[in-house]
C-alpha cells in the first residue's frame, strides 16, 4: 500500500514531474468542474477558450518557482476565461493552487493579502468582461474557497516550519551532547593526568635521588649503599601499590557497594603527612612542619587536594633547590585551609617555574581551582620560592574535633 509519506518524498524528490502530474489533472478537472449556476460556451471563440484554460493550467508546473507569476497568470487567465466563454469556473482549481503556493512558500502577512485580494479581483473582473451579475452565494463561494486554499497554504508553511524548528532543536542538542560528551573526555584526561603525576613525580624524584647517592658512595660505603638501594626499593613498591589504587579509582570512579565493589585503599590525605614527610627525609630532604589552628576532619577531596599540593610542592623543592631547607605550615582557619611550603633554596631559568614542563604547577592550580581554592607561587625577596595555596572548607564540614596533628619539626 502507498502511503501519503512515500507520495510527498517521491514528490519532493521529483518536483517538476510532481507539478506536471498537478497541471494535467487539474486541467482534466476543467473539464468536469461544475459550473455553478452559470452557462458559458465556447463555441464562439474559435479556439481561444481551450487556448486559455490549457495554458492557465500548464502555467502550475513553475509554481514552486514563481509562485507570484503563476498566481498572476491564473488570474489572468481566469479574467480571460470569462470574456471568452462567460464565466472563470472551470479555472477556478488552478487560480486556488496557485493561491496556496504563494501563501506556503511567502510570509504569514501574504495569507489575508492573497486569499482576499486575489478573490476581489477576480470577482470584480469577471463582473466587468461579462454581461452576468452573479449571486451573493457565487461570491461568498470564491471567497470562501479562496480563502481555505489560502489557510492550507499557511498550515504547509506552519507545519515545515515546526518539522525544520524541531530539526534544528535536535541537531543543536546532538552538537550539545557532543560537545558536553568532549568536554568530559578532556576533563577525565586531564584528572588522570594529574593524579598519575601526582603519584609518580614524588617518588620517582625520590628514587632517582637515592640513586645518585648509591653512585656515590658504592666503592667508599657498602653499608649506606645497600641503604639507599632498600628505600630505592621501598619507594618503588609504594609507588607501585599507589599506582595500583590511583588507577583502579580512575577506573571506576563509582564502584557500586556491596561484595562486587571495587577493592582499594583509602584516598590519601592529611593524615598520611606523616609518611610522606618520612619518605623526604630519608631522601635528604629535610623538612620543618607547624600546624596552627583547630586541627579538624577534612572533605575527602579537599583532603586529598591539600595532600596533594603539599607533595608536589616539596617535590619541586627536591628537585629544583636541592639541599635547601624546605618549610611547611598548614593553618586550620574556621572557613579555610591555608597551607604555605617555602625553601631558602635559589632556582635558575625554567625550574622556577615548576618541574621543568609547568606541569607541577598546573596540576596544583587545576586541584585548588576544583575545590574552590586559590594558589600564589613566586620567588620570595629574602630568596627561595614560596608557594602558598589557600582551600576553603564548606560549611557543612565537622567541626573541630580532637584529630591528631601531624608530628611538628622544630
Amino acid at each position: 500500500m502507498i502511503r501519503l509519506n512515500d507520495l510527498r518524498r517521491v514528490a519532493a524528490a521529483h518536483t517538476l514531474l510532481a507539478d506536471g502530474l498537478l497541471a494535467a489533472a487539474v486541467y482534466g478537472l476543467t473539464l468536469v468542474v461544475p459550473t455553478l449556476g452559470y452557462e458559458y460556451d465556447e463555441s464562439a471563440s474559435g479556439g481561444w477558450a481551450l487556448t486559455v484554460r490549457v495554458a492557465t493550467s500548464a502555467v502550475l508546473v513553475f509554481r514552486r518557482r514563481s509562485p507570484w507569476a503563476v498566481l498572476a497568470a491564473t488570474t489572468t487567465g481566469m479574467v480571460a476565461y470569462a470574456s471568452i466563454a462567460g464565466w472563470h469556473d472551470p479555472l477556478l482549481l488552478a487560480h486556488l493552487v496557485a493561491i496556496y503556493t504563494v501563501v506556503e512558500h511567502g510570509s504569514r502577512r501574504s495569507t489575508l493579502l492573497v486569499g482576499l485580494g486575489s478573490a476581489l479581483f477576480v470577482s470584480g473582473a469577471g463582473e466587468v468582461v461579462t454581461d452576468l451579475q452573479p449571486s451573493d452565494a457565487q461570491i461568498l463561494g470564491l471567497f470562501a474557497w479562496s480563502g481555505l486554499a489560502a489557510a492550507a497554504g499557511d498550515a504547509t508553511r506552519g507545519r515545515r516550519a515546526y518539522v525544520a524548528d524541531a530539526e534544528e532543536r535536535a541537531e543543536r542538542a546532538e552538537r550539545t551532547r557532543e560537545e558536553e560528551a568532549h568536554r568530559r573526555v578532556m576533563a577525565e584526561r586531564l584528572r588522570i593526568a594529574r593524579e598519575l603525576h601526582d603519584v609518580l613525580a614524588h617518588h620517582v624524584t625520590l628514587i632517582n635521588v637515592q640513586a645518585g647517592a648509591v653512585a656515590q658512595v658504592m666503592g667508599t660505603d657498602p653499608e649506606r649503599a645497600r641503604e639507599s638501594l632498600a628505600h630505592i626499593r621501598r619507594t618503588g613498591r609504594s609507588a607501585l601499590q599507589e599506582l595500583r589504587t590511583t588507577v583502579g579509582l580512575l577506573r571506576q570512579p563509582d564502584a557500586p557497594e556491596g561484595p562486587d565493589a571495587l577493592v582499594t585503599e583509602p584516598s590519601p590525605g592529611l593524615g598520611r603527612l606523616p609518611e610522606l614527610l618520612a619518605s623526604f627525609s630519608a631522601g635528604g630532604q629535610a623538612v620543618e612542619q607547624r600546624v596552627e589552628g583547630a586541627v579538624r576532619e577534612l572533605p575527602a577531596v579537599l583532603d586529598l587536594t591539600a595532600y596533594r599540593v603539599i607533595q608536589e610542592a616539596l617535590t619541586n623543592v627536591r628537585k629544583h633547590a636541592p639541599g635547601s631547607a624546605a618549610h611547611l605550615d598548614i593553618r586550620y582557619g574556621r572557613q579555610e585551609l591555608r597551607i604555605e611550603v617555602t625553601d631558602t633554596g635559589a632556582r635558575a631559568g625554567r625550574a622556577a617555574a615548576g618541574d621543568g614542563t609547568g606541569h607541577g604547577l598546573v596540576g596544583m592550580r587545576e586541584r585548588a581551582l576544583a575545590v574552590g581554592g586559590a594558589i600564589e607561587t613566586g620567588p620570595r625577596p629574602e630568596g627561595g620560592y614560596r608557594v602558598l595555596v589557600v582551600l576553603p572548607i564548606p560549611a557543612g564540614s565537622p567541626p573541630p574535633v580532637a584529630v591528631p596533628a601531624p608530628a611538628s619539626d622544630g
